[in-house]
């Protein structure tokens, strides 16, 4: 049985000390158990001190983006090995905001994914359409290319060892989710997809997680889904209260 997983992608948000307390909070409320795995990601100047308050805790560290090289002349950028070196378990990759904003393909996904895994890393893979690619029917197709682009050749045994987030561009910050069933649908599409380019066996075990204006109020309903195993939460997570209530959805 796949466990469930909450992240929260805190992204542009929070200083030291704010990004300090509210991971106390977080380990604090989820304690010691390990029923659902848990993560928070913060901005990456502040995830040694995030570590350090997570420190012996059930919570893992994660950050929100790395590049595709392990050293050298690449200013601004962080390579995985260096996530690592601070204590990262995650890393989140091919968010709708680095391709859209910053203009990443699903081939820089893709390169990324393998030195993310190269460093023992688990990946967190989004994928997602927008509203005019939903209007147009063309949902099925994008995820489809989003997620084969970003996982090239990765071999099952690779596969097995990320995560997916399937997060509609429509949905993210905005405070509209997609309905359950509409999540439930892509989640399902998404394992079909796997099952076709792998096994049955990998499709059963690749946890998928939904993002998009997940909260307090929707969680339930959408982690109660056969498809969805958890969700990478964005504005809700910058609350301890309200994310520990996603947590405790995935507990039920």
């Amino acid at each position: 049985m796949r466990r469930k997983f909450i992240a929260g992608n805190w992204k542009m948000n929070t200083t030291r000390a704010e990004g300090v307390a509210l991971a106390t909070a977080v380990a604090n409320g989820v304690g010691t158990q390990a029923d659902v795995e848990v993560a928070v990601c913060p901005p990456s100047v502040y995830l040694a001190a995030v570590g350090e308050a997570l420190a012996g805790s059930a919570v893992g560290l994660g950050a929100q983006n790395c590049y595709h090289e392990a050293k050298g002349a690449f200013t601004g950028e962080v390579s995985p090995a260096m996530l690592v070196d601070v204590g990262c378990k995650y890393v989140i990759l091919g968010h709708s905001e680095r391709r859209a904003t910053f203009k990443e393909t699903s081939a820089d996904v893709n390169r990324k994914v393998v030195a993310a895994l190269a460093a023992q890393l688990t990946p967190i893979v989004c994928v997602g359409e927008t509203l005019d690619e939903r209007k147009a029917n063309r949902t099925k197709a994008v995820v489809r290319e989003q997620l084969e682009g970003s996982l090239g050749l990765l071999t099952a045994e690779q596969v097995v060892k990320l995560v997916i987030a399937y997060e509609p561009v429509w949905a993210i910050g905005t405070g509209v989710v997609a309905t359950t069933e509409q999540a439930e649908e892509v989640h399902a599409d998404l394992r079909k997809l796997l099952e076709t380019r792998y096994t049955s066996q990998v499709a059963a075990s690749v946890r998928i997680q939904y993002g998009g204006s997940v909260n307090a109020e929707n969680a339930a309903s959408l982690l109660s889904q056969p498809n969805i195993d958890g969700a990478l939460v964005g504005g809700a997570s910058l609350k301890a209260e309200g994310f520990l209530a996603i947590v405790a959805a995935a507990r039920k």
